[in-house]
């Protein structure tokens, strides 16, 4: 199982790459960050310092989007990247929260969500796209190479990225959501023709590594929040009761009062009180180390790639020293030196 880690842009800059070479000296794969271009700082302008810092890792957007992005302007940028650095960039894409919703948006649509998939593919690939009814490709790009991965929770949205996208991105680790979720995007590559086993999963939440529960709690309660905010757009598109979706995924929001982004993704915001203990503790990863190391095993059962862990707590640096020194090498051992 590969591990990544999720981060926000706040500034300073430097502090986020600190993290993202942290997180490569402990042994993660990816780095990735938020892409919410008025909450925090330009991603796309700290992956090229996260790249020129580090050596090996994986960057890229968890999640980017089709409406304050022009597709072609974000496959140019990380074919550039590819182009400057070997090949280390990936693009997770959605169809658009906060950085949509801070503008008074709304959401793209299945359509736009799917053909940005296969413009961004094939461009940060090297290959021709249509584009506005002219195919277009880029002279210079012939050896990038840009995995694109879904987001979504929804199954209209699922089928698109079983049969488009390279990976899955579920953002909440459920073990009952992951089931469901991965058997229908695998389903629809199936569908399609195309191998579902090669279609990447990735689980991406908070992990929080300690005793004191009720705080670990407090800290990533944020998350059934900003969940929240798909899952209310999937029942009101969806329904609620007797709907193909999981009561599982649904049924907590039914206590939602609005959301503020001026507090999105963080530990403590004071509107996701609805988040019962319940949500936070299936959604998230928390507990002792061996908590963890339990819940990673279970999730890799059900063909998770790879975890990518939310760092918006107060336990940071501990967290990734946690998983570097004692989950990454359970998951992971090192192979003997004398067979």
């Amino acid at each position: 199982m590969d591990f990544g880690i999720v981060l926000q842009n706040d500034p300073p800059a430097s502090r986020v790459v600190e993290l993202a070479v942290a997180a490569e000296n402990r042994g993660f794969s990816h780095v990735w960050t938020f892409d919410s271009h008025i909450l925090w700082q330009e991603p796309n302008v700290v992956f090229g310092q996260i790249l020129a810092a580090t050596r090996n890792v994986m960057v890229g957007p968890m999640v980017t989007n089709p409406l304050t992005r022009d597709v072609t302007v974000t496959a140019s940028t990380f074919a550039t990247l590819n182009s400057m650095f070997g090949n280390r960039t990936v693009c997770g894409i959605g169809r658009g929260d906060s950085a949509v919703r801070v503008l008074s948006g709304k959401p793209s649509t299945l359509a736009t969500f799917r053909e940005s998939i296969e413009v961004i593919s094939a461009l940060g690939n090297g290959r021709a796209a249509d584009v506005n009814g002219v195919k277009v490709q880029f002279p210079w790009a012939s050896r990038s190479v840009l995995p694109v991965y879904g987001a979504g929770y929804g199954p209209k949205a699922l089928d698109i990225i079983g049969r488009h996208a390279d990976g899955f991105i579920l953002q909440l680790a459920d073990p009952a959501i992951v089931e469901w979720t991965v058997s229908r995007v695998r389903q629809a590559a199936a569908d399609a023709g195309r191998d579902p086993d090669l279609i990447e999963i990735i689980v991406a939440a908070p992990a929080y590594v300690g005793d004191d529960i009720e705080h670990q709690r407090s800290q990533c309660r944020w998350f059934g929040g900003m969940v929240g905010n798909h899952v209310a757009d999937l029942v009101e598109r969806y329904g609620g009761d007797g709907s193909e979706i999981p009561a599982a995924l649904t049924d907590y929001v039914r206590a939602r009062r609005g959301y503020d982004y001026n507090e999105h993704g963080r530990a403590g915001n004071t509107h996701t009180d609805f988040v019962p203990d319940e949500i936070v503790d299936r959604f998230c990863i928390l507990g002792t180390w061996k908590d963890h190391v339990a819940r990673l095993e279970e999730l890799r059962a059900l063909g998770v790639d790879q975890f990518a862990v939310y760092l918006q707590h107060d336990a940071k640096d501990e967290t990734l020293a946690a998983y570097g020194d004692k989950i990454i090498p359970e998951l992971n051992p090192a192979p003997l030196a004398r067979l």
